[in-house]
């Protein structure tokens, strides 16, 4: 299993970002259905003003670069679903070239620093 930290800003419009919670709390099945099609395991975004993180989990095989493009080839819907978050949603400034939502560096595992199962304290 992989883990994924994103981030990307909604516009600065309070109607827009009520707008885009609205349509998160009512997401169209198909896109659901394709994300785990495309091997997303698990996704929550966070939402603090307008900066959004987004937290994925997915299979070992997952590649953003290939996976998020997949889906919205393979989906229909779901190519009209990002079409309609790209109207509320903007880059930050540090997205790279070619980058909507912005891969975050992991900066620290909580799992990384627990003694191992089974290990003595």
């Amino acid at each position: 299993m992989k883990v994924y930290g994103l981030t990307l800003n909604l516009k600065d419009d309070p109607a827009l970002i009520e707008k885009y919670k609205h349509y998160h709390q009512h997401p169209w099945p198909e896109t659901l259905q394709g994300l785990l099609e495309v091997g997303i395991l698990d996704m929550k975004i966070f939402l603090l003003g307008r900066r959004m993180f987004m937290y994925m989990t997915t299979q070992d095989a997952f590649d953003p670069a290939v996976d998020f493009p997949r889906y919205i080839a393979q989906n229909p819907r779901a190519g009209e679903w990002d079409v309609l978050m790209r109207t509320l949603q903007e880059k930050v400034p540090e997205a790279g070239e070619g980058e909507w939502w912005a891969l975050m560096e992991k900066a620290f595992d909580l799992q990384d620093h627990l003694p191992t199962k089974g290990a003595q304290r």
